[in-house]
């Protein structure tokens, strides 16, 4: 008799089910960097969609947007430390 294999999946607690942006019905600007911030790791990486809650549309925004303000000196491209 063969061993059945076990499949992990993998499990992602505390994923908001709606986007941020189309709850508070705002887009994603380079000027509100509070809201940016929010989307950034410690390190200052952009989070992914799948764990940031965004829909497809919202998440090309802001990911163009933060670029932006990295551009303009906004925001840093890599954290200090």
């Amino acid at each position: 008799m063969a061993k059945k294999k076990f499949i992990r999946k993998r499990v992602i607690k505390g994923v908001p089910k709606n986007c941020f942006f189309c709850e508070e019905k705002k887009e994603p600007t380079f000027e509100d960097i509070s809201q940016l911030h929010r989307f950034l790791t410690e390190r200052g990486k952009i989070i992914p969609r799948s764990r940031g809650g965004l829909c497809a549309r919202h998440q090309k925004k802001l990911t163009k947007n933060i670029k932006f303000a990295r551009h303009l000196a906004l925001l840093p491209f890599v954290a200090r430390g």
